[in-house]
Formats: C-alpha cells, sequence, structure tokens
C-alpha cells in the first residue's frame, strides 16, 4: 500500500470513529465502533489499488450516513426555549 493510501485509510479510520462516539445511544454508538473496527481488520491485508479504492469510497459513504444520524437535520433541532427567548411569554401570547 503506497504511503497516501495508506495516510487515506487511516484518516478515514479515525474520522469513521470520532464519528460513531457521538451517537448518542450507547447501543448504536458501540454497535458502530465495533463495525468500523472489525470492517478495517479484515481489510487490513488487501494490497489491490483498485479494491483498496473501492473499499474506501465505501467507507466515505458509511462516514456520510453515519454524520447525518449523528446530526439531525436544521429543521428538526431545537431553538431558542421561551425563557431563552428574546421576546418574553407575555409577547407570546399576546401576539
Amino acid at each position: 500500500m503506497a504511503a497516501s493510501s495508506r495516510s487515506q485509510v487511516l484518516s478515514l479510520y479515525r474520522m469513521l470513529l470520532r464519528e460513531s462516539k457521538k451517537f448518542p445511544s450507547y447501543n448504536y454508538r458501540t454497535y458502530a465502533l465495533r463495525r468500523v473496527k472489525d470492517a478495517f481488520r479484515e481489510n487490513k491485508n488487501v494490497n489491490d489499488p483498485k479494491t483498496v479504492e473501492i473499499l474506501l469510497n465505501r467507507a466515505r459513504d458509511n462516514l456520510s450516513i453515519i454524520q447525518r444520524q449523528v446530526s439531525p437535520p436544521e429543521e428538526t433541532r431545537t431553538g431558542d426555549t421561551l425563557v431563552e427567548s428574546k421576546r418574553g411569554f407575555s409577547q407570546l401570547v399576546n401576539n
């Protein structure tokens, strides 16, 4: 495996682990971490450049899936609560 390919693999591995640790649920978090580690261990002896590229693309796709699952869409995030709101409760009721 070329040095640049090795650094790409290690960087992607670290990013997958980092993102997997962000799952709020213990079960999802441990499952994701285990799957990432097992998949990389299983393919650690792959030397064919085409196969490595296919596996890297699959890992990138999985990283984007994990990132979407860990970070909810913008419209589902909660904004300010009534207490934090710049407008007071009485202004909200009167409008």
